[in-house]
């Protein structure tokens, strides 16, 4: 199972929309199959496995890190494939959340006598296919936070300078978070402040792209913003009863226009993330600046925070990381837990998860 989840590693920056799903073919303990789901709508991992093996795959064991799928998609059934290929034993890491799945394919292969154990790995697969799983069970998308921060606790100085806090190292890092994301979230804030192309750059070809998307209540996003020129879907979100003429000039600039309820002055977050879902989105980075980390943080909207830590200090006047609070008491501010310290060069990435709810 192990092999498995390395397998399905490798589809980490492409399988949008469908989770990374791997498996192994084993015949009298000799692997003799293995496949990687890498993109929707090619084929899937146990699909490529059976095929590796071959007539090896009679009466063998197969490994997978999700639940074969038992509905006609854009592919045929997987539990059928495994039936036809006349294997002895399945072994599942975890059942599969989507309701058109959800324990029918397990249920398929027992009614045609294959041998089925479920739960091998379940924590490691889960963790490999968090937006899809919080999507098909949360109705929204996993959120990770990214933020770059001085030693304290500062995103920028007074005058707003942000460019560079952290060295090549982290900021090669964050691409391979752009890649492995959906979508890329971005206040209106940062496109005015920034001009960001938000587009992942990496080293290897890229077949998908996230998709951009911004928060701009009142539609304010330039029509020659550095991201219209770069790879990737654009979506602005933008608030109720804006002029026709705002909304043309986006759309002719290749902006695909979403509108979404508004909750005082800002958009209504919870509602952003729902109609994300609906899109089929799993995964958000969130680029944030202190406006919009701090609207997630309230509406506890962050699953993940990835901090890149500089060593350095912005000193008096400097742009805090957000504004939560006040708190009265130490047993009312919000406590994270950490999951993963890593040093990029001179820099640490800190990732943090919520407290068990």
């Amino acid at each position: 199972m192990e092999m498995a989840l390395d397998l399905a590693n490798r589809g980490l920056y492409s399988t949008h929309p469908n989770p990374r799903v791997g498996a192994v073919v084993v015949q009298e303990g000799i692997v003799v199959g293995r496949g990687a789901h890498l993109f929707a709508g090619e084929a899937h991992a146990e699909v490529l496995a059976l095929a590796e093996a071959g007539a090896a795959s009679r009466a063998a064991t197969v490994y997978v890190t999700l639940e074969p799928c038992s509905h006609q998609g854009r592919t045929g059934p997987c539990a059928d494939a495994l039936m036809a290929a006349g294997v002895k034993r399945v072994v599942v890491a975890v059942q599969d959340p989507n309701p058109l799945v959800s324990g029918q394919g397990i249920a398929r292969l027992r009614a045609a006598g294959i041998e089925v154990e479920l739960g091998c790995c379940e924590a490691e697969s889960r963790a490999l296919n968090p937006g899809f799983f919080m999507r098909m069970e949360g109705g929204r998308p996993w959120v990770r936070l990214k933020q770059a921060v001085s030693l304290d606790a500062g995103v920028a100085l007074g005058n707003g300078q942000s460019q560079w806090l952290t060295g090549t190292l982290a900021r090669a890092d964050v691409q391979k978070e752009r890649a492995s994301a959906s979508a890329i979230l971005v206040g209106i804030g940062t496109v005015l402040a920034d001009n960001p192309r938000l587009a992942p750059r990496l080293d290897i070809p890229l077949r998908r792209y996230p998709v951009k998307v911004v928060l701009d209540t009142h539609l304010r996003t330039p029509a020659d913003a550095a991201m219209f020129a770069s790879p990737g879907a654009v979506w602005i979100c933008h608030g109720l009863g804006l002029p026709d003429s705002a909304k043309k000039m986006l759309q002719a600039a290749g902006a695909e226009l979403l509108a979404v309820p508004v909750d005082g002055e800002q958009l209504d977050c919870p509602a952003v993330m729902r109609i994300l879902a609906e899109r089929q989105i799993n995964e958000v980075l969130a680029e944030a600046g202190p406006g919009l980390a701090s609207t997630l943080f309230a509406a506890g909207l962050v699953d993940e925070w990835l901090l890149y830590m500089a060593p350095m200090l912005l000193g008096q006047g400097a742009l805090p990381a957000m504004q939560v609070g006040p708190f009265q008491q130490l047993t009312e501010a919000p406590r994270w837990r950490s999951l993963r310290v890593e040093s990029l060069g001179n820099d640490l990435k800190w990732t943090l998860g919520p407290q068990e709810r």
